[in-house]
């Protein structure tokens, strides 16, 4: 058992990977994702297996998602509606997704995924610096504070790229919260503040689904799990205090611009490896 908890790290590379992973928390809590698109990269260039860094990451995604949920409840930024028509096609698409995972072009739909995520965060980042009326005729409505609009069309349409976003992220092995996130935004029309804690909702089951398949083949490091896990389960539930402190247009800008990087991360990584 003791060995479980060993490591042969650096105490500058334990500090600096705890420290990473409370900065992404932060900003994970804040915008609704758990941002592992981001850790994974930092680990990996701080010298960790790349195997064990997946099968950690994701655990401390999950672990990160569910912290920061714990105050997006207590913020009633989490709405139900959208964690049943979403939630559950998403994470019966993630674990038909990673049965099919070596059937599939990864790499090709890592690509797109990454150009769409980039896009639509360029997107927001031009609608949050807009003046008068040019988001509200974007998105069709006024999104401040907005319950959204669950017509039986909607929610059938959201149910659909619930599965479908399942489906590529059980395959290349992420939660994909970051394409996921737009589109409730868009076809619910519904505050992005409450979309960011009901998407970090949907992300902690999309990441117990994912975590399974890691433990079980041994991709885990659990001292770093303690590690990152702490860091990055106190800055997720810090940053998601802050979702609703500040205004649609800068939770838009902040939000576009976490996009555009998380995009060109994921359209990059075929390659690079």
């Amino acid at each position: 058992m003791d060995n479980l908890f060993s490591t042969d790290l650096s105490i500058s590379i334990i500090i600096t990977i705890g420290l990473s992973s409370f900065l992404v928390g932060i900003l994970g809590g804040f915008v609704g994702l758990a941002l592992g698109t981001i850790r994974l990269p930092i680990i990996i260039l701080l010298g960790i297996d790349p195997r064990i860094a997946a099968g950690t990451n994701i655990i401390t995604s999950t672990i990160s998602s569910f912290f920061g949920t714990v105050r997006h409840i207590q913020e009633k930024n989490v709405n139900k509606q959208i964690i049943l028509f979403m939630g559950i096609p998403a994470v019966f698409g993630a674990l038909l997704g990673g049965y099919l995972a070596p059937y599939v072009p990864v790499n090709l739909l890592l690509f797109s995924a990454g150009l769409l995520v980039f896009w639509q965060g360029i997107e927001f980042v031009i609608l949050a610096r807009s003046q008068g009326t040019q988001m509200r005729d974007a998105f069709g409505v006024d999104l401040e504070n907005s319950k959204g609009i669950f017509t039986r069309n909607r929610v059938m349409a959201e149910s659909g790229v619930g599965l479908s976003i399942g489906l590529v992220g059980g395959a290349v092995g992420l939660i994909l919260g970051s394409i996921r996130l737009p589109a409730i935004i868009r076809i619910l029309k519904i505050d992005p503040r409450i979309a960011a804690g009901s998407n970090l909702f949907i992300g902690f089951f999309m990441g117990i689904a994912g975590l399974v398949g890691h433990a079980f083949h041994g991709h885990v490091d659990y001292f770093l799990i303690i590690i990152m896990g702490t860091g990055a389960a106190i800055g997720s539930y810090i940053g998601a205090n802050y979702t609703k402190k500040v205004s649609i247009n800068t939770f838009l800008l902040i939000l576009g611009i976490v996009l555009s990087v998380v995009g060109l991360i994921l359209a990059s990584r075929p390659l690079i490896t």
